[in-house]
């Protein structure tokens, strides 16, 4: 997220919309909203608060933790992944597998893919290659207990006791940077960056050696959490909003640009969240913003208000995520609500266990490893609909059909593309049978149902709202 612009407004009709903006604006964009005293309109013109959604009614929601340094200094406070990002206890850390421990339990004819050579458009032959079985690592921060910076590996332990060791060269979200608000010493930026010829060496104790999570003390202060409902071609959905992927406490900003005054360009303008009511797709490359005091600004010309926006993430209790795209997106309306759900709230992650019933009508109970990768009621399934990625914890999970029909254990039931883990390459399933020492395989092809027991315990609740 970019910082703030400064508007080049001219004409009088534009003034009195500049300076209610203009008290939207924070220097710092991660400190909680505070009335601030926009210039007047005109010199007769009393200056007036900016008009603000209300800051989080509880801090239990914001991430906490003690970081230990290379250099052995510990700072502990709240904290924010990426400077800008990831900053509550449902926002998922992303790192990468590149070691397959259920590799060995494979058949070794599916251990290799053939794949086709070819010259503008003609085939001209066909080679062997091994399949790849790295896979992508997602964690909800309520769900890990620590973090390890370990050479080129991340280390990252569950809750549950279960560790990964995740690839630094594949994107973990550790090197992304972090922001602790250390209760001596403020605002501190650290980084687990590794040193190499190309990187200035960074002094030790900016540098992570690990991440111990901790529940939540009373914070004293804390900005507003953005929510609310987004609706689209899909339906509607409620719950915490992190808009282009990221933005999602009420100092974060909304960027673009509006038309100048008399038709002379465009400005480039700043809105804090806090200040919106909502947001509007107005087209495929602008929105129209509404603020809090009732008035409307058309905004375009950067991504997040256009085509370009990555997606709007929303976190509705019935499915845990959903990432919302542009091109199915229709409005998003912000109202006031707490800071989301605590530390505590999240019970470590349980092994998967149901049953598989195959096409040749076979069922077999015990254990599962889905996809080859998925073993714990934390773990996420993720598949699409029409613009819209869905990604449920398996926990939530009643059962699923390759068909992309997925119910609930709510009961609601969804029909979901063919894609991701419901798609083609899933790499089936492990089934550990009570009282045989190998598992059963079955290859995604042979599966017609997959039915999961219910957990005792799982965040969101058992059955959505």
């Amino acid at each position: 997220m970019t910082r703030a612009k400064t508007a080049g407004w001219a004409g009088a009709a534009v003034l009195g919309l500049l300076a209610v903006v203009a008290g939207y604006r924070a220097l710092d964009r991660d400190v909680p909203a505070a009335a601030a005293t926009p210039p007047a309109t005109t010199p007769a013109t009393a200056p007036a608060a900016a008009k603000t959604h209300p800051a989080a009614a509880t801090d239990q929601g914001f991430l906490y933790g003690r970081i230990v340094t290379a250099d052995g200094t510990v700072y502990e406070g709240r904290l924010r992944f990426g400077i800008d990002q990831e900053a509550f206890w449902g926002d998922y850390f992303n790192g990468y597998k590149p070691e397959n421990p259920w590799r060995a339990h494979l058949p070794p004819e599916r251990l290799k893919e053939r794949y086709a050579i070819e010259v503008l458009g003609i085939e001209i032959a066909r080679r062997e290659r091994q399949v790849h079985l790295g896979r992508p690592f997602m964690a909800r921060f309520g769900e890990l207990a620590r973090i390890e910076a370990r050479g080129r590996d991340v280390r990252v332990t569950l809750k549950s006791g279960t560790a990964f060791d995740l690839d630094r060269m594949g994107a973990s979200d550790l090197d992304d940077g972090l922001r602790v608000w250390d209760g001596k010493r403020g605002a501190v930026d650290l980084t687990a960056m590794i040193e190499t010829e190309l990187l200035a060496p960074i002094d030790g104790d900016r540098r992570i050696r690990t991440i111990e999570l901790l529940p939540t003390p009373p914070l004293g202060a804390a900005p507003y959490r953005l929510q609310g409902t987004v609706r689209t071609r899909q339906g509607d959905f409620t719950g915490f909003v992190a808009w282009h992927r990221h933005g999602a406490i009420g100092p974060d900003e909304l960027d673009g640009r509006i038309a100048a005054a008399e038709g002379k360009g465009e400005d480039e303008l700043s809105l804090r969240f806090d200040t919106i009511r909502s947001i509007a797709r107005r087209s495929r490359d602008s929105s129209l913003v509404t603020l809090l005091d009732g008035r409307e600004i058309v905004l375009s010309g950067t991504p997040e208000v256009g085509a370009g926006n990555r997606g709007i993430f929303v976190d509705d209790r019935r499915y845990g995520r959903v990432q919302i795209f542009w091109d199915t997106f229709e409005r998003a309306d912000f109202g006031p609500g707490g800071s989301g759900p605590a530390y505590g709230d999240f019970p470590p992650g349980r092994p998967l266990t149901g049953s598989v019933a195959t096409r040749a009508g076979r069922r077999l109970a015990g254990r599962l490893v889905y996809d080859l990768d998925e073993t714990e009621t934390t773990d996420t399934l993720d598949a699409e609909d029409r613009g819209v990625h869905y990604t449920i914890p398996f926990g939530l999970i009643a059962s699923i059909a390759p068909v992309g029909r997925v119910t609930l254990h709510g009961g609601e039931e969804l029909q979901l593309e063919r894609t991701g883990d419901l798609g083609e390459g899933n790499l089936g399933l492990l089934v550990f049978v009570a009282g045989r020492k190998r598992p059963d395989y079955v290859p995604w092809t042979d599966v017609e149902r997959v039915d999961f027991d219910r957990p005792p315990a799982m965040y969101p609740p058992l059955g959505g709202r």
